[in-house]
């Protein structure tokens, strides 16, 4: 995506495309993280001429580069089960209580913490790790580096601190030699070799703290937001971590945003389950399935969109008729039925999440901002509204994009000082759709079915 970025100007150009997804080789899935670099340098090269180039990504995958900084193997995908059982281990270890106060990071089997203890000896070859944006950034500049809003997605950063959390790692049996120098969304990290000298800057790194900096709340606003993808990252900001039991129990996590705000939130299963199903019935037409599942019954049946089944790739109508019949519940009996009660399970279960983030930490609720491609889903979005009970507004579809030339902008001299000048700037310039509860759909009994 290319930015164009000025007073009263925030545009957006897409300039390339290209699939990427985990690919399955031997017993591993792994990312062609190869294949992601020969592509950013294309979409560099087609952007044309530019100021700065920034990018961001998921969380939690690495590389891992050896004493010459080569590249030890492919990244291995989240998704990929080799987890399977080391958050135990740890907690062995570590207990859940202690791991919580240091790193306040949600609970996940796919932590980056528990993947490196995955490597194995590998480890022992290594001399750092580098998550998937710090690893392109070092292949275009040779600087190694870590961005703390991405760093503080791994359960190997002290929240508090604002450092690595290196007696932690060496306690658990990583090494704090892999653990790279830190940096600040906006800091220039170098230039990019063979592209004119190009600044590359350090952005909100992990994709979700560049969107929730794009997020169009007005300054003073008790909102909420869904960073609304693959996953949904539903939360609040906070200006420090919570860190009680209460929070703990509730498995949400405190990971750092733009600006040294404090995205507090839990991870959603998201439009991945829909996606699948989509797969599954090789499809990739969902405008009709959506027009007719506006027309299926509301909350006819419900799943929990969170539960372990749905986290691997595979059948999800099969998953979903299996999680109806053992809560009692009628399976969907055709497709519009079955997107019908995917979108009404997530809008059940950004309600259950952004209900549980007010009551953790006092705060008061009054809209919900909902923004990256799930903005583009009006049944979603309306369903939303009407389970959390407050309008929802949509948009921009494309947050994370913007949250990063903000960054940039404001690193190479734009006068943008802080959050809420950037969120000026996008309610300006962006188009956001209001959706008004409507007070239809029993939610409550919808999640008492839940709980059998």
């Amino acid at each position: 995506m290319a930015g164009t970025v000025g007073p009263s100007t925030l545009r957006l150009e897409e300039v390339r495309r290209f699939p990427n997804g985990g690919v399955q080789a031997g017993p591993s899935l792994y990312w062609d993280v190869l294949g992601l670099y020969r592509e950013t340098l294309a979409g560099i090269r087609d952007a044309g001429a530019v100021d700065g180039v920034g990018i961001d990504s998921w969380a939690v995958d690495y590389g891992l580069l050896d004493e010459r900084g080569a590249l030890l193997g492919n990244p291995v995908c989240y998704r990929d089960a080799r987890t399977d059982g080391i958050a135990a281990k740890v907690a062995a270890t570590v207990p859940s209580r202690e791991l919580y106060d240091v790193t306040g990071l949600q609970q996940l089997p796919f932590n980056t913490l528990y993947q490196l203890l995955a490597e194995g000896d590998r480890l022992e070859a290594a001399s750092a790790v580098l998550l998937i944006p710090d690893l392109l950034n070092y292949w275009l500049t040779g600087s190694i580096g870590a961005e703390r809003t991405n760093a503080s997605t791994t359960q190997l950063y002290d929240v508090r601190a604002r450092e690595w959390a290196r007696s932690l790692a060496s306690r658990v049996g990583i090494p704090p030699r892999l653990l790279p120098p830190l940096r600040d969304p906006g800091t220039v990290v170098g230039t990019a070799d063979g592209l004119s000298g190009l600044p590359v800057i350090a952005v909100g790194s992990h994709d979700t703290a560049s969107a929730v900096a794009a997020v169009p709340a007005a300054d003073g606003e008790n909102f909420a937001y869904i960073s609304s993808g693959t996953w949904s990252l539903a939360g609040l900001e906070l200006p420090a971590p919570e860190l009680s039991d209460a929070a703990l129990a509730a498995n949400f996590t405190n990971e750092g945003g733009v600006d040294g705000t404090i995205r507090f939130l839990r991870n959603v299963m998201g439009l991945w389950v829909l996606s699948e199903t989509l797969r599954t019935w090789s499809t990739s037409d969902l405008p009709p399935l959506l027009t007719a599942a506006a027309s299926a019954p509301a909350l006819a049946a419900v799943v929990d969109i969170d539960a372990p089944e749905f986290l691997p790739p595979g059948d999800m109508p099969a998953r979903i008729a299996s999680a109806c019949t053992a809560t009692g519940q009628r399976p969907p009996p055709d497709r519009p039925a079955i997107v019908r009660c995917i979108v009404d399970s997530l809008a059940l279960a950004h309600r259950r999440t952004i209900r549980e983030a007010a009551r953790l930490t006092g705060r008061r609720v009054d809209v919900v901002h909902l923004v990256g491609g799930g903005a583009r889903n009006e049944l979603l979005c309306q369903s939303t509204a009407d389970a959390c009970g407050v309008p929802v507004l949509a948009g921009p579809v494309e947050a994370a994009a913007l949250g990063n030339v903000l960054v940039q902008a404001r690193a190479l001299g734009e006068d943008l000082q802080d959050l809420p000048s950037m969120r000026a700037l996008v309610r300006e310039t962006q188009e956001i759709r209001r959706y008004e509860p409507s007070g239809t759909g029993d939610w409550d009994a919808a999640e008492a079915r839940l709980r059998g």
